[in-house]
């Protein structure tokens, strides 16, 4: 499917833009040739995902964090939307912090969706999780799943995001795009279990050790998949509020993710694997996700699960310096 200029879209505003993903989309928006302003607090992103943005005149960054800035709404005057992927994306370490997802997730978008209203922005895309469905009893798992028992911090606030937005959307006729993602991979990727084996095998080609028995079951999106995957949805989907899984069709074990790794760095480590099916709390042990519905569209991921995970493994290797 060909994507043109966004329609409607001159003006927008994207949250964590230094940010794995939102360095991405940043890039992206940019070629269409729309003015992006990017707000970033680098607690997670990194300046140099944006070297190319900044040299682009359409492009300004705000310095500054979501959670505690001042007059946001000040930021979003003759925008006309906000793509909201600012957020604490620690899984593992949430029960260790029990307060970050509340304030970096659920907070800061009550923040972003009062700027939103007090300017008079129209159109919110949210980047939300394939974890909201915690251990979803239907697989595939579609978007109209029922709601099981939240497993993660971080799934129960992106959870309590979407309903703000919705009730938002609702009583401020403002339009909303939702996005449950599985995990995203690719250029810039920072953080995640590819992430977590490559600095192990960095610091020891000789020795990885997994969390959990490795047959751990993941669904993975190549970033440039995703963005695209945004794009036509927003293009094509003009409800008030529309709903979208981004996954590919199918899956991989953790023991397969291994093999490529390995593979691609050319070396051959003892693998000491845990005794249990998660590998931390909220680690749920199958995620694959029915993403029909973007499907009829006409979007279809073009990146493997298995070359996105090399290419990620590729991008490590020749940026080494997201690693001291």
């Amino acid at each position: 499917m060909q994507i043109d200029l966004l329609t409607g879209f001159r003006r927008v505003v994207v949250t964590g833009a230094a940010g794995f993903i939102g360095s991405n989309l940043v890039d992206h928006l940019l070629s269409l040739g729309i003015e992006v302003l990017g707000i970033d607090n680098f607690s997670t992103g990194r300046a140099e995902f944006l070297l190319d943005a900044l040299n682009n005149p359409n492009f300004n960054l705000v310095k500054d964090d979501l959670y505690s800035i001042q007059n946001l709404h000040q930021h979003f005057e003759g925008f006309d939307a906000v793509f909201h992927l600012s957020a604490n994306a620690d899984v593992r370490f949430g029960p260790q912090h029990p307060n970050r997802d509340l304030e970096q997730n659920t907070i800061v978008t009550h923040n972003v969706l009062e700027a939103c209203r007090i300017a008079g922005v129209k159109k919110i895309i949210f980047s939300s999780t394939g974890s909201v469905y915690g251990e979803a009893e239907v697989i595939p798992t579609p978007e109209n799943a029922p709601f099981p028992i939240q497993t993660s911090l971080y799934g129960a606030s992106k959870l309590a995001c979407e309903g703000l937005i919705t009730a938002y959307s609702e009583s401020f006729d403002i339009q909303a795009w939702i996005f449950r993602f599985v995990s995203i991979l690719g250029p810039r990727y920072t953080h995640g279990h590819v992430f977590d084996f490559y600095k192990q095998l960095l610091k020891n080609p000789k020795v990885l050790q997994v969390l959990g028995n490795g047959h751990q079951r993941k669904s993975y999106l190549h970033v440039s998949d995703c963005v695209t995957a945004i794009t036509i949805a927003i293009q094509n989907s003009l409800d008030r509020i529309n709903i979208f899984n981004l996954g590919v069709d199918g899956y991989c074990e953790v023991r397969d993710s291994i093999n490529w790794i390995t593979d691609e760095l050319k070396v051959d480590p003892a693998i000491s694997f845990g005794q249990v099916d998660k590998g931390w709390i909220g680690d749920n042990p199958l995620i694959y996700l029915d993403t029909n519905k973007i499907r009829h569209l006409g979007w279809r991921p073009k990146i493997s699960i298995e070359e996105g995970v090399r290419d990620t493994v590729r991008f490590m290797q020749t940026n080494s310096g997201l690693f001291q």
